[in-house]
């Protein structure tokens, strides 16, 4: 470990508090897709208080048929943490393993999510979401909560390198080449955060931000109203996950201090306290896989991320198949040992991190 100091009352008092409340750290994981609820997987294993708050602006698949036809909100991210979070049992593998299930996309179901579907007929029937997601909640017997970051609409933009605007998350998410980068990402529309989410960020011992596509799913949400301003706001120890892999058309050549400064960029004036850094190699054949997707290792240079954030926990995080993901109990463990540790700050300037490993 390099220069750096715990911060005392960070690690002290909420010690105190966990242990006078007889359970675990106060944990809000955002953002959204497989990143967010892989995370909260692995989390689950080690408190049950757990708040996800979710990106509202997926636009494809069968969310965004949904979206389409009906004006109903996106449930695909909502569904998969409340999937994440729920109870693995014989009891709930039945309902689980329908509400997973999807139709083929040739049949006339147009590849619809079973999840999806109950989820739209639940709001359609109340006409509010959160009691949807608060219903579904008691069937999949969730420890936790599950959060849309907004309950209003609108729609995720883009504007590229020579230009152009790309409207609707499936759009940016999904363009062809060729593939010039992206300057910004921005709402066609203002949006409020939800009041839920913002009390969660303000009663929090650590917030989470990540794993997860940077641009479709992570950045999204600091640009409803009210977000940004309460991550600066909270007393949390914030913990940015970097990803393993760049994406093609997203985040090409991305090293983990590049996710880092981009983030910055969209958090008004919240600073990190942690990032966490994968070191592992993927084999040759994964990597192999990967190259035809035009995707690479994301290059762990500490040192750099070091000018943005005071801690660096820097481990082995890969799984070691294909599709390569965050190992939900290695992520989990290094969170934990970053919220029992708290904010650190430095005793020079830049770049001294405290450094950790796995």
């Amino acid at each position: 470990m390099r220069a750096g100091s715990v911060l005392p009352r960070d690690l002290g008092d909420r010690m105190e508090q966990w242990a006078s409340r007889g359970d675990g750290p106060k944990i809000v994981a955002i953002g959204g897709g497989t990143g967010t609820s892989t995370i909260l997987e692995g989390l689950k294993a080690h408190t049950p208080n757990l708040t996800a708050i979710v990106t509202m602006f997926d636009s494809g698949g069968s969310t965004g048929l949904l979206r389409r036809e009906y004006g109903l909100p996106p449930f695909g991210d909502l569904r998969r943490c409340l999937l994440a979070l729920g109870e693995v049992s014989e009891e709930t593998a039945s309902i689980r393993a329908a509400l997973e299930y999807r139709f083929a996309g040739s049949s006339s179901l147009n590849g619809h999510s079973v999840g999806n579907l109950f989820m739209a007929a639940l709001t359609s029937l109340s006409d509010d979401l959160e009691q949807c997601v608060e219903q579904l909640s008691r069937i999949l017997r969730v420890r936790g909560n599950v959060l849309p970051v907004t309950l209003g609409h609108a729609d995720l933009c883009a504007e590229l390198a020579d230009g152009r605007i790309l409207h609707g998350e499936a759009d940016i998410d999904q363009r062809a080449a060729p593939l010039p980068r992206i300057e910004r990402v921005f709402l066609d529309g203002q949006v409020q955060a939800n009041p839920r989410a913002l009390h969660a960020i303000r009663d929090a011992d650590a917030i989470v931000i990540g794993p997860g596509d940077l641009y479709t799913s992570i950045l999204p949400v600091f640009l409803v109203d009210g977000m940004a301003e309460a991550l600066t706001a909270s007393p949390a120890t914030r913990i940015f996950v970097c990803n393993l892999m760049t994406k093609r058309g997203e985040t090409d050549g991305f090293r983990a201090s590049d996710f880092v400064r981009e983030f910055e960029r969209y958090a008004g004036g919240a600073r990190l306290d942690w990032a966490i850094v994968n070191t592992a190699i993927p084999r040759e054949s994964i990597q192999a896989a990967y190259d035809e997707e035009g995707a690479t290792v994301v290059e762990p240079d500490i040192e750099r991320v070091g000018w943005s954030v005071n801690g660096v926990f820097s481990t082995s995080l890969a799984t070691r198949d294909l599709p390569v993901r965050h190992d939900p109990g290695a992520l989990a463990e290094a969170v934990i040992r970053i919220v029992r540790t708290g904010r650190v700050q430095r005793h020079r300037s830049p770049p001294t991190a405290r450094v950790a490993t796995g």
